[in-house]
């Protein structure tokens, strides 16, 4: 099992967010979290990212506690993940290369290996000639792309996305999905995706998790959540 999520809570101001969440994922999954907004869906993503922290329960990613009841216990950079936005938050002063360029620098990787790491995930989201350009220069979905290779690129070995697709027209979220699906399986990669939408849920996951109200009311597989829904 590669995330194990125990009795984890969560509250702001008193008003809990998440209820006794408990949750396992096994190396290799695409889970699915769906759910409408304000479900805690989101908060619960952040916490396996380390960006915040349960006040009560265990996060255990790779057999190692990251976070127990309120302690951050190791740091998001030290958790193996990558995390795509819902906003994207890619810099508009910086290239295509930069924005990706960025979690590498702070690895302190030596330039020659950065430039060959940056290429290589370039060319799997088909976004190598837009290397210099500027997310202004960009469409919605070929940003979505830069974004998706600036979490890849630092080779996580979790992949978490935050409705990450939600701006953009049906035909183009199509192709991306698409695009998400031939990468976590060339990569080999766990991803935990966050959605309010059935159909990306239906067309992405392996098995998915339904939330409301902070709590988790049913698992299983598509078939399964189909026919419950």
């Amino acid at each position: 099992m590669i995330v194990k999520i125990e009795n984890v809570t969560k509250a702001y101001n008193k008003t809990p967010v998440i209820r006794g969440v408990s949750l396992g994922i096994e190396k290799g999954e695409r889970i699915v979290i769906l759910g409408p907004s304000g479900c805690g869906k989101t908060t619960l993503l952040r916490m396996v990212a380390g960006f915040i922290h349960p006040d009560k329960g265990k996060l255990v990613i790779e057999g190692k506690t990251v976070a127990d009841n309120g302690k951050c216990i190791i740091e998001p950079e030290g958790r193996q993940v990558g995390m795509v936005f819902q906003d994207l938050t890619l810099w508009p002063h910086m290239s295509s290369y930069k924005n990706i360029e960025f979690g590498l620098k702070a690895k302190k990787i030596p330039k020659t290996e950065i430039r060959e790491q940056i290429d290589s995930i370039l060319e799997k989201v088909q976004m190598i000639q837009f290397r210099n350009a500027y997310p202004g220069d960009l469409s919605g979905g070929q940003q979505q792309r830069i974004a998706l290779a600036r979490a890849l690129v630092t080779r996580p070995k979790i992949l978490l996305m935050d409705e990450p697709l939600s701006s953009l027209d049906t035909d183009l979220r199509g192709v991306l999905m698409r695009e998400i699906l031939r990468l976590q399986e060339e990569l080999t990669i766990t991803m935990i995706y966050v959605t309010h939408d059935r159909e990306e849920a239906f067309s992405l996951a392996t098995r998915i998790v339904v939330m409301k109200e902070g709590e988790i009311q049913k698992t299983g597989t598509v078939s399964q959540i189909k026919e419950w829904l």
